[in-house]
């Protein structure tokens, strides 16, 4: 115990004394002398006593659809980290295939009193989807905020990228480089933010190299699937189409399209360009290192839980959409197109 507490006294940078009057909740220490010693326990890896220990605000339901898309664990550790300083206690609820349905997590979260949900690429980013599941969690009273994907049939607050600015900036970027061939793999249509990167794409496009709207919907676009086999199938069908830059939309799609192009023997960024989207976590170290669009998320995940506590605070937030700018990083994935690279 003497050793303890002279390694707390030293890395706290106070007496002995002080670190026993503070771990026996004696009086007359001040509150920035007794935070200090409480933060030297952490960082050293002791235990807090029981009754120091802040008691939780209240739990709050995170729910994701899954974890092997290196986005959503980046973005569930901004969330949490943020809830704890806050004094909540973030309960992480992931979907997997043939596992629980965002309803049943929904209600499990519901049935544990949380104080609020955050939810994230869930069913409110489904067009398809019914929205009314939302509408009944609002009349139980439990408020919530939604992350990726906006539905007007909801009246609570969300928080996404800008998924047209994003598709501006990589088609900005690659037509600079001399492309013009440039095919966007995608996940299915149904989805608000494939819609609206969709809809940059088309702008972008047609704004800067003048091809029609049809030519690029019929060419230039490929739906798959959100995974590194789906983004390899949907850039070997670009490839196909004589596409010399594929922009995916995601980073593990744009990982499947490197593959597709090794594949053929080609090389990346020599024989084509790809663009991912998120800035994953790790990706930087990729070979090559991927260019991508990087989504806000340490702003985006702050947000969400700011703007969840304003509702649990009863000062709910405007029910509108907070859009946060992406941005363009640029790595070794992309290079010159045909026409540079021969003058």
């Amino acid at each position: 115990m003497t050793a303890r507490l002279a390694d707390i006294a030293a890395q706290a940078g106070v007496s002995e004394a002080t670190v026993s009057r503070v771990l026996n909740g004696k009086p007359g220490v001040a509150s920035t002398t007794r935070e200090s010693v409480l933060a030297a326990l952490d960082v050293l890896g002791y235990e807090r006593p029981v009754k120091l220990r802040r008691r939780s605000a209240g739990l709050v339901g995170l729910i994701t659809p899954e974890l092997e898309n290196p986005i959503f664990p980046a973005l569930a550790q901004v969330i949490g980290q943020a809830l704890t300083r806050q004094g909540y206690t973030p309960v992480l609820a992931t979907q997997t295939p043939g596992g629980s349905t965002e309803d049943e997590l929904t209600e499990m979260l519901v049935d544990r009193g949380v104080s609020g949900i955050i939810f994230v690429s869930g069913l409110h980013a489904d067009t398809t989807a019914d929205m009314q599941r939302y509408e009944k969690l609002r009349a139980q009273g439990v408020p919530f905020v939604l992350v990726d994907g906006f539905s007007p049939q909801v009246q609570a607050p969300f928080i996404s990228p800008d998924d047209r600015a994003a598709m501006q900036l990589a088609v900005t970027h690659l037509v600079s480089l001399g492309h013009t061939r440039i095919g966007l793999a995608l996940g299915p249509r149904r989805f608000v933010p494939v819609l609206r990167k969709i809809e940059g794409f088309i702008k972008a496009v047609h704004d800067q190299l003048g091809l029609s709207e049809p030519e690029i919907e019929s060419l230039l676009i490929q739906h798959s699937l959100y995974t590194l086999e789906g983004g390899q199938a949907a850039a070997s069908a670009l490839m196909d189409r004589g596409c010399t830059a594929v922009v995916c939309a995601s980073d593990m799609m744009a990982l499947g399209a490197i593959r597709a192009a090794r594949q053929r023997g080609l090389e990346v960024p020599d024989d084509i360009s790809v663009v991912g989207f998120d800035d994953s976590p790790l990706i930087a170290f990729t070979d090559p290192p991927l260019t991508t669009v990087r989504k806000p998320v340490p702003a985006m995940g702050q947000a969400a839980v700011r703007t969840l506590l304003e509702e649990i605070g009863g000062t709910p937030a405007p029910h509108s959409e907070f859009v946060f700018m992406p941005e363009l990083v640029v790595r070794g994935s992309t290079a010159a197109g045909p026409v540079h690279a021969a003058s």
